[in-house]
């Protein structure tokens, strides 16, 4: 079996590149997922950008819910210095995987020129989030006939996803938790906040003990872009089964 180094890094990293473009599939996923290290880009001053996906219609009984969580996102974001924001109106819970919605993402990406494009995690359990990463996935490789590679990085939103980098956000959390208390239509429905922190602190388990609370992501390699998400996916996991003959590459 392969050591535990070769499947989770035991070190943070460096922010990527920038310009940052990131696909949230809701309003409050930029935040939840990635919002430390999005608080991390703008003190560094990298520019960001943020697109949600959805319109969030079905994330609660609140009255007019769609305008409400435009709203907190908004508010959200200029907390977290993006420098634009666009909320496109995709049905909540009906992601397709169609033609139109890859254009639209790849377009936007030509338009936005990012270093590096971040998307969910291909083991998310909300429907919408894993749908998100299979459309930006495929818009990437459409973007390749443009010449336009960016890097391509998976953020957790929910739960743990294979990772190779982790991002110390232990000087933003009490930013990233004022961030997160934007939400309150979601945060009503559940303890989103602190299922978020219990989630960034597990992630320092392999880290030293300076690191108090951790983002974590997987960042492709641009060879990665010849496959499908599906085929790397089943890859990684793969290794947890395997041997050391294939091994994730953990970035510095």
């Amino acid at each position: 079996m392969i050591e535990e180094s070769k499947l989770i890094p035991f070190e943070v990293s460096p922010l990527p590149p920038g310009p940052w473009l990131v696909f949230a599939p809701h309003a409050d996923d930029e935040t939840f997922g990635m919002g430390g290290s999005l608080l991390k880009a703008k003190l560094e001053g990298l520019e960001t950008h943020v697109i949600v996906m959805t319109d969030g219609a079905q994330g609660g009984d609140t009255d007019d819910l769609v305008a409400v969580r435009k709203n907190e996102v908004t508010q959200a974001t200029n907390l977290l210095g993006v420098r634009s924001l666009q909320c496109w109106t995709e049905p909540d819970r009906g992601l397709d995987l169609s033609r139109r919605l890859i254009e639209k993402i790849s377009q936007a990406i030509i338009d936005l020129l990012p270093a590096t494009v971040f998307f969910p995690g291909p083991l998310e359990i909300h429907p919408d989030h894993r749908a998100t990463g299979l459309l930006v996935w495929s818009a990437l490789q459409a973007a390749l006939a443009a010449k336009i590679e960016p890097e391509a990085i998976a953020y957790e939103i929910s739960v743990q996803n294979p990772v190779n980098l982790f991002i110390d956000i232990t000087g933003q959390r009490a930013a990233k938790e004022e961030v997160m208390a934007i939400y309150a239509s979601q945060n009503s429905e559940n303890d989103y906040p602190g299922l978020v922190l219990a989630l960034d602190k597990a992630r320092t388990f392999s880290l030293p003990s300076q690191v108090k609370c951790a983002e974590g992501f997987y960042r492709f390699q641009p060879v990665d872009l010849e496959r499908s998400l599906q085929e790397l996916t089943h890859r990684i996991i793969d290794l947890y089964q395997g041997d050391d003959r294939r091994s994730i590459q953990t970035p510095v």
